[in-house]
């Protein structure tokens, strides 16, 4: 009997309508999503073609961080400004970080304007969506008349992929959550209980497992931004040294009321055995098929030497660049290039910017560590710029005088230092007498994603939910802790990303320990902004980044416009936080808003909230 199909887009039953939106997939050539008024099953999987607008819902509802119309995640601030990163000064109704973390003010029964500034508020996160999306096409994808067999295959690959990566997401913000079996109908009964950490984790490497054979390693120009069997074994490699950290596999609880849906509830050095079990599934696919690589940076034709530039900009390809040779899992929602404008309001709008804490951890030029006790308001003392220094050959041309940066490349594409060129081709109002410079600011700006011309935006953005920088930060981590320390592999997994902005190897003979907090320290200045800081803070138990007062610069120029020469002071950074006197664990995972508690349909509360 046909069946007419209900396009309601839903967190869990119940939850409620939401409006239904356009959807684009990038290059994938995919315009609209299958909401169209009197549509039935038989008609929506009568082609593959048909077919395939389904298995885009799926791919359209997926997590993105860059703030825009998909995402009010927060109020419309981002992830990075809770961790030891970044300061907001936003101060609207809706701000997550201002009105919940740094207050304290976050609890489970959020009303109004506040609700919705949560990391990750359950019930309401398009997450469900996905998943919905993606059981639909596997439900019904063997219905389509004459769909070649192997192509099938791979579209059902995806939708597993797709439903893994919804999954991951709720995981590493709230623990163990109910795992749907099917495509839900908006009038079965609600009982939906829910799974372990364990389970969860379990489910999401079974979709993986079941998705990575019938995928392609790699994928055409055409098809960019389709999931492939690099993105199923990366994410694989992702959620199993996520749930191995000692938050979560632990015989500590990380909090008094952790439980069997928070954690594991015990250690077992099993869970980095098949963390480094997975590394080595993967480099054995990419030993085997290659195509993923670090973009590198490359010589100047007459000198033969890489600038400090160019290897900045290898940097920004690998993360900004759809296609890049980089990107294992690229999001899309749009290929407009204003979509994203709302991403540079927090920055734009507000006195927001990096912390010096931040700042003080991204070492010369040379690899050598920058001093955190640097002085600031001696300039006779400084050994070298701490940002610029004049340089007749430098690419940075300010007030007709060249500079050369001084530090690894990869702070000024995160972050705009005094004196850097930032936005729209002029020098940047994060230093204090500039005259667009904002209160509250700590003097440094957010450059990722907004870079420094005009035209550095010309092209569509996505979100890099996964690069192949991390990959092989993943890998090293998984022999680390496998292991009992570093080994020639795990050396130069790390050293092959440090390498790629011109910087030095790791020192060798570390331990196991320093090895670890090395590569934590590399993670830091390599994915500023990309929704990996907090998760490290959480897994690895950061205590003394949650409760460290944060810093900034206080920074003067010679003129207000387009300074060169400037001075410089620490100062605290605006506004302090909570946690920095009466820290609690239970921030680890966002809690559970008790009206979906309350439906009874099995949820449970995270702990201490």
């Amino acid at each position: 009997m046909k069946k007419t199909f209900k396009y309601i887009a839903i967190a869990l039953v119940g939850a409620g309508l939401v409006a239904c939106e356009s959807m684009k997939l990038g290059d994938a050539g995919l315009s609209k999503a299958p909401e169209t008024s009197g549509a039935t099953i038989d008609t929506l999987f009568a082609s593959l073609k048909d077919a395939d607008k389904v298995l885009a819902s799926a791919y359209y509802y997926l997590p993105y961080g860059l703030i825009s119309d998909f995402d009010s995640k927060m109020g419309g601030d981002f992830l990075e400004s809770i961790t030891d990163h970044y300061v907001s000064n936003k101060h609207s109704d809706s701000d997550g970080p201002n009105n919940l973390y740094y207050s304290g003010g976050l609890s489970a029964n959020l009303t109004g304007s506040y609700a919705g500034g949560e990391t990750y508020r359950f019930g309401s996160e398009k997450d469900y969506t996905a998943i919905r999306y993606a059981w639909l096409f596997l439900e019904n994808a063997d219905r389509i008349p004459g769909a070649d067999p192997a192509e099938l295959a791979k579209k059902k690959a995806e939708a597993k992929v797709c439903m893994a990566i919804a999954y991951s997401n709720m995981l590493r913000y709230l623990g163990g959550v109910p795992i749907l079996d099917h495509a839900v109908d908006p009038a079965e009964e609600m009982h939906y209980p829910r799974n372990t950490f364990a389970e969860t984790v379990d489910f999401i490497v079974k979709l993986c497992d079941e998705a990575a054979p019938d995928l392609p390693w790699a994928v055409s120009a055409a098809e960019d931004g389709r999931m492939t069997r690099a993105a199923a074994l990366g994410l694989k490699l992702r959620v199993l040294c996520f749930a191995a950290s000692p938050t979560f596999n632990s015989n500590t609880k990380w909090h008094p009321q952790a439980d069997e849906y928070t954690c594991y509830g015990n250690y077992d050095p099993a869970r980095w055995q098949a963390a480094k079990s997975a590394a080595d599934e993967f480099m054995r696919q990419q030993l085997a098929n290659g195509h993923y690589a670090l973009c590198e940076a490359q010589p100047d034709p007459v000198t033969g030497l890489i600038s400090p530039r160019a290897y900045r900009l290898a940097y920004r390809k690998g993360y900004f660049e759809r296609g890049s040779s980089e990107s294992i899992i690229s999001i899309r929602k749009s290929n407009s290039t204003s979509y994203h404008d709302k991403h540079f309001e927090v920055q734009g709008s507000y006195g927001s910017g990096a912390t010096l804490d931040w700042v003080n951890k991204f070492p010369w030029a040379d690899g050598e560590p920058f001093p955190d006790d640097f002085p600031w308001e001696d300039k006779a003392s400084w050994p070298e710029h701490p940002f610029f220094k004049p340089d007749p050959l430098g690419t940075l041309k300010v007030n007709g005088a060249t500079f050369t940066e001084t530090r690894d490349p990869r702070l000024y594409e995160n972050i705009g230092v005094p004196g850097d060129i930032w936005r729209d081709g002029s020098v940047g109002r994060g230093y204090d007498n500039h005259k667009y410079h904002q209160d509250g600011c700590t003097g440094f700006l957010m450059m990722k994603f907004v870079l420094q011309q005009n035209t550095d935006r010309s092209q569509p953005q996505h979100w890099p939910f996964m690069r192949f920088a991390e990959v092989l930060l993943n890998c090293a981590e998984a022999y680390n802790e496998a292991d009992g320390g570093p080994s020639d592999k795990a050396y130069a997994w790390v050293n092959a990303v440090r390498a790629r902005v011109g910087l030095p190897g790791l020192p060798e003979g570390l331990s196991q320990e320093e090895f670890r907090k090395a590569l934590i320290l590399e993670r830091e200045l390599e994915f500023g902004f990309e929704e990996v800081r907090w998760f490290d803070m959480v897994r690895w138990g950061l205590t003394e980044a949650f409760t460290t007062p944060l810093r900034g610069l206080t920074s003067n120029g010679d003129n207000n416009n387009a300074a060169t020469v400037f001075t410089f002071k620490e100062k605290e950074a605006y506004p302090p936080r909570s946690w920095y006197t009466s820290w609690d664990t239970k921030w680890y995972l966002a809690p559970i808003p008790a009206l979906e508690i309350n439906k009874a349909y099995g949820m449970t509360q995270n702990p201490g909230w």
